[in-house]
């Protein structure tokens, strides 16, 4: 993958003037910002920022991070990501929420991902907290 290719989150510009900032180090200053940015590391399996941005109140939260980390290289290597759609996002100071909606194909099916992701600033940081989320499979195109 190209710094300047595309970046997969969507906002039509380059990675490395998009999410590459925050892959790097840079905190995003919004929870959909985040959101976009954590989207992107799993179509570029970057394990690390997944960790590094995840609450320690989320429920996938694994103090083991070696293993975290290789369940979620399996997880994004066993998916093709297609595109990120953005519904609705809201915060205030403290608590943030993107709804969203991701496509991918897993195992030749293609799923959609539908989620409302919460998000809490702690020590000036968005990580994210928590998600509802439905999934539903959609008919590959042949």
């Amino acid at each position: 993958f190209s710094k300047n290719s595309n970046c997969p989150c969507g906002s039509r510009k380059k990675y490395k003037d998009c999410c590459q900032i925050f892959h790097k180090g840079s905190a995003p200053k919004t929870p959909l910002a985040l959101m976009k940015s954590r989207y992107c590391a799993y179509v570029l399996c970057d394990a690390d920022y997944l960790i590094k941005t995840t609450h320690e109140n989320n429920p996938q939260f694994d103090a083991d991070f070696k293993k975290w980390k290789i369940d979620i290289l399996q997880y994004c290597k066993s998916c093709s990501f297609e595109k990120l759609d953005i519904l609705s996002s809201s915060e205030n100071a403290n608590f943030g929420f993107v709804e969203f909606e991701a496509t991918f194909i897993q195992d030749e099916q293609r799923f959609i991902l539908k989620e409302k992701s919460k998000f809490e600033k702690v020590q000036n940081r968005w990580l994210y907290l928590s998600g509802d989320f439905d999934f539903s499979q959609a008919v590959l195109d042949n």
